[in-house]
């Protein structure tokens, strides 16, 4: 239990910074594979650091205490996973989270903004059943949804049981990292036909609090990664990082080798990893069992 608080306050306090170092990471990498310098990977925090200076503009108050509302269920999410406690609990905070996201969008009464909280939604229909089936799997795999367990338990590591929900994960992080081909509600870009949907109205410390959010959520979702490797070995931990870091760099690569696509080659792309992979691995473990 001790150790679970220690990671769980380790995430609370250090998170905002690895997520920040992945962000910045990720655009160094985006610029070599387009042939250019590209920035510092300290840029993002110079970003931050700049938004937090910026004067408080927002279309309603309504829109902040959704924001706020946000960000706070976020962190709760990653918190919940890191200290360890049942997954399909954090997947459920993480999902209220992006509820909120949506509210916070269709607040505004901007079309911009409405058309990418319509989007959210799609989004949260096409990756929600795999995140659903994933905690189903961890429980099958070792009989226990909570993440201290599965990360701990003895034996092989979980992807030896479950390599097709790893691929559902992996297809689904996409639209979770906010990439192309799956970044129709809003990116990292300004590259879009609704400038930048559900993030259109936010500006300043708002856009602050939200890109705080966004790293939370980041490292979370590199965490849910890193379980599929991990297991009471000391040497899992370091296989884990790894595997972590491989995973984001092959989601970097997509978004720098798709073009975006509409939002029904999502859904069916989403949904058809997950009813073909997670699906046919959840048959082969239930005949296991």
């Amino acid at each position: 239990m001790m150790l679970s608080v220690i990671v769980g306050l380790g995430y609370l306090l250090f998170a905002p910074l690895v997520g920040g170092l992945l962000d910045g990471m990720g655009r160094v990498v985006s610029a070599r594979m387009q042939g250019r310098k590209g920035p510092s990977v300290l840029q993002p925090f110079w970003d931050l650091q700049k938004l937090m200076k910026k004067e408080l503009v927002t279309v309603s108050r309504m829109q902040l205490i959704m924001i706020g509302s946000y960000t706070l269920f976020v962190i709760l999410s990653g918190t919940l996973f890191f200290s360890g406690n049942d997954i399909m609990m954090c997947f459920f905070s993480l999902t209220t989270a992006d509820m909120f996201l949506v509210v916070a969008a269709s607040c505004t009464g901007s079309p911009f903004s409405t058309m990418g909280a319509n989007r959210e939604l799609i989004q949260m229909a096409s990756y929600e059943p795999m995140l659903l089936l994933t905690g189903v799997g961890f429980y099958l795999a070792d009989g226990t949804f909570r993440v201290s367990t599965i990360g701990t338990h003895e034996g092989l590591p979980a992807i030896v049981m479950l390599p097709g929900f790893f691929i559902g994960v992996v297809v689904i992080l996409v639209i979770k990292l906010r990439k192309s081909p799956f970044d129709i509600s809003t990116s990292h870009h300004a590259h879009q036909e609704m400038v930048k949907g559900t993030t259109t109205e936010l500006s300043g410390p708002t856009l602050a609090c939200y890109t705080i959010a966004d790293w939370y959520e980041q490292v979370m979702l590199m965490g849910i990664i890193g379980i599929f490797f991990a297991n009471n070995r000391w040497w899992s931990v370091v296989v884990a990082l790894v595997c972590i870091v491989l995973v984001y760099l092959f989601e970097v690569l997509i978004d720098n080798t798709c073009a975006r696509v509409k939002w029904q080659v999502m859904f069916k792309v989403a949904w058809g990893v997950t009813l073909v992979a997670a699906g046919t691995n959840l048959l082969l473990l239930q005949m296991i069992r």
